[in-house]
């Protein structure tokens, strides 16, 4: 399962963090790569909104 996949397992997921001062809610890391994503817990959805290189504007 891929890095993106296990987000299935929310709120078990490793290499997440709860982002501050962010239009988005959590990032996930995957290697060089950041997932920025939301979690909706009601209804169980969690909404990437972008996947970016990471570099000192990544953010």
């Amino acid at each position: 399962m891929g890095a993106v996949g296990r987000l299935s397992d929310w709120p078990n997921v490793q290499q997440v963090k709860k982002l501050v001062n962010h239009d988005c809610d959590y990032r996930l890391r995957v290697g060089n790569y950041r997932v920025i994503f939301d979690v909706l817990d009601a209804v169980r959805i969690i909404r990437i909104e972008e996947v970016k290189k990471r570099d000192d504007r990544t953010y």
